[in-house]
């Protein structure tokens, strides 16, 4: 950028930030987060940095203010350690509150306690009469993995306990009791500063190791080595959080006190809070002032204060219902879209992808993002040369939230969707709001669907992912994915990367799935509309790939959750010659096992939509368990859902069937239903 240049785009800069400047502390009407506020104050800052003669008195820059690793024994947790649900708004945590009241029928606000929700990794501590005996991480929250000899390294963990300063007498005398016999677990946050951080970055980077993409990564990390030195130079710290053991405190704000007495470090900025308000006041404060903290926060955790209280509302999935995140805004910054490309998945769908210039959010470097469909970049008037605002929706999905107009060059290009595949020049069909290659044959529907087939649901064909797949279609081993069946150690050894073990490994694995289950078989195939609940539903209304692939598009029809648009898309799949094909040569290598009708169980005729993580089974296994006993588990919500099964983080599902009315259940009452 040269000096004109750089000159208008500076005058834009400060006429932006003095604008949401004033919305924010004036108004008090923000319409962009603090976090893209400040990447703009940050371009402005570099621009002035390289052109020092544009810097002007009025600028914003010149404003004076104020599962357990085979290395480790597993570490089973007599208590589980639990996850929180995460709220990210007022509103959430009103309806929390709001479900807790239900619970428990209490009458008046309950006194919260709310301290900083520190980004590092969950540590258990087990002292046997004041002794450290046993360090273990969360691990799946039944059983982690024994990391004591590495914690051993942290100075701020107590290798034996003792009272330190003032502690109320009743918690004194139990305290100096369990010091001379007795267990105690003390559990916390192993994390490393922002500026230590840093600094090991900057040594892994100069010594040509990884690079660690934000301090929880780093702090797992070093927690996990072999080497305990090398945990010892990480510089480690730890905060205590949580007490398993009865000093007769009534209160969650009382086990901070006695951590802090027994030589644990502690949240200094958590606080009991009387009313609601109060604790949006706090929120909002933290989250201005996180940036400053030395270490990275992404959030506060509120819970109630009141110990049998807590208790009382007792446990939903993995969660407990007696606390909540309350999460920060998602990290945000302002970048430019320097291009919009379009790229063709498996089924033809076309998406458009910006190029970004690259920038940082949440702790990784971000260079796309999805504008989903037409009717997105619409929506958002997307062009190429925008500043735009970069967000990570759950902080790991890069989502562009909003286009800064007022930004916009003169030389800034729309984008209009192709008129033909770009990659094959095949027409296109509009469908709905997604535009398709029709072309089979097309060479990015083809690459894309080799991808799914060994993907997991399918296949499932360990090692094998798309790097390896695009060098076998490149150097012309594989035509599809027929071809993968008969390759030979000899013929991927030569390959770059590939040594004679790594060959056998992979050749073994691809023979391991020679034998496979119809319904990943049927969307192995990568049929258009068919996922996996309506490859299960074919599998069990025709019972082998022979009677499927004759089907009558009436008898497709017939099908239970199969309307008119999937039957055609299956009778057109098994139509086609190159697909006829292409399964006549996949046949010759796989078995697929026969598959059993679905039992009229007590779950006959009644469907369930699953959201949320459980805790006492997978999601596959408890569709299994539906099936069994005769159910349908389907993926959308509907009018016609019998049951919505919510685990712990219940997603938009969750939101469809409160707005429609479906019955939500938890998975207590789900396993109630399955045993009863």
């Amino acid at each position: 950028m040269d000096k004109v240049e750089a000159k208008k785009r500076i005058e834009k800069l400060k006429k932006v930030i003095e604008h949401h400047r004033y919305l924010y502390h004036v108004l008090d009407k923000p319409e962009i987060s603090d976090a893209a506020l400040d990447s703009l104050k940050h371009e402005l800052k570099k621009l002035e940095d390289e052109f020092t003669d544009l810097v002007t008195p009025d600028s914003p820059t010149q404003r004076v203010g104020g599962k357990a690793l085979k290395e480790f024994k597993k570490a089973p947790h007599a208590v589980l350690m639990l996850s929180l649900e995460d709220v990210f708004s007022k509103e959430e945590v009103w309806d929390w509150i709001s479900r807790n009241t239900k619970i428990v029928s209490a009458s008046g606000e309950a006194e919260l306690f709310a301290e900083l929700k520190f980004d590092g990794l969950a540590l258990s501590l087990i002292y046997q009469n004041g002794e450290l005996k046993r360090a273990a991480t969360r691990g799946d929250g039944r059983t982690g993995e024994d990391v004591t000899q590495n914690i051993k390294t942290i100075e701020a963990v107590p290798l034996s306990l003792e009272i330190h300063g003032t502690i109320k007498e009743n918690f004194r005398a139990k305290a100096e009791k369990f010091l001379k016999n007795g267990a105690i677990e003390i559990r916390g946050e192993v994390l490393i500063t922002k500026n230590d951080f840093q600094k090991i970055n900057t040594e892994q980077k100069k010594a040509g190791k990884q690079i660690f993409a934000n301090p929880r990564n780093l702090a797992a990390g070093s927690i996990r080595q072999l080497d305990p030195a090398t945990t010892r130079s990480r510089r480690l710290d730890f905060h205590a959080y949580d007490l398993l053991a009865d000093f007769g405190q009534s209160l969650h704000s009382e086990e901070h006190e006695i951590l802090s007495a027994l030589g644990f470090k502690t949240d200094k900025i958590a606080r009991v809070f009387k009313n609601v308000n109060q604790l949006f006041g706090f929120h909002e404060k933290i989250s201005r002032e996180r940036e400053k903290f030395e270490y990275e926060t992404d959030g506060i955790v509120v819970s109630v204060n009141n110990n049998d209280l807590f208790k009382r509302l007792g446990v939903v999935g993995k969660a407990p219902r007696g606390a909540v995140a309350f999460k920060f805004a998602p990290r945000e910054a302002t970048t430019i879209v320097k291009d919009i490309i379009v790229q063709v998945g498996r089924t033809g769908a076309l998406t458009p992808v910006a190029i970004l210039e690259p920038v940082g959010i949440a702790g990784v470097t971000v260079s796309r993002a999805t504008l989903h469909n037409a009717d997105e970049i619409k929506r958002l008037d997307v062009r190429i040369g925008d500043t735009v605002i970069v967000g990570r929706a759950g902080d790991v999905i890069p989502d562009i939230k909003k286009s800064l107009k007022d930004l916009r060059p003169k030389m800034a290009k729309e984008f209009r969707m192709p008129k033909s595949c770009p990659v094959c020049a095949h027409e296109l069909k509009q469908d709905g709001v997604i535009l398709r290659c029709v072309n089979i044959k097309c060479p990015a529907r083809h690459r894309e669907s080799l991808y799914h087939f060994v993907s997991r649901g399918a296949f499932d064909i360990e090692g094998l992912g798309p790097k390896i797949i695009d060098v076998l279609l490149d150097d012309g081993l594989i035509r599809d994915a027929a071809d993968l069946f008969a390759l030979k150690e000899g013929d991927i050894q030569p390959l770059e990367r590939f040594g004679e073990k790594s060959a056998q490994n992979l050749v073994s694995a691809i023979q391991s799935r020679r034998e496979i289950s119809l319904p990943r078989f049927i969307l192995g195939l990568g049929i258009l509309h068919v996922g996996e609940e309506t490859a299960i539903d074919l599998a069990e209304n025709f019972g082998s790939i022979e009677k499927l692939r004759v089907a009558e598009k009436e008898e497709l029809e017939r099908v239970p959750n199969i309307g008119e648009v999937v039957a055609e898309s299956v009778f057109g799949w098994f139509r086609d010659g190159r697909n006829r094909e292409f399964l006549g040569r996949l046949l010759k290598h796989v078995k697929i096992e026969h598959q059993k009708k679905r039992a009229k169980g007590k779950f006959f005729g009644r469907t369930f939509v699953l959201t949320g993580v459980l805790e006492s089974m997978s999601r596959d296994e408890a569709k299994a368990k539906i099936r069994v006993l005769g159910g349908d588990p389907t993926e959308s919500v509907s009018k016609k859902t019998d049951f919505v099964v919510a685990g712990s983080d219940p997603g938009s599902k969750y939101e469809k069937a409160k707005k429609l009315g479906a019955k939500i259940i938890d998975e207590g009452e789900f396993l109630k239903l399955i045993k009863s």
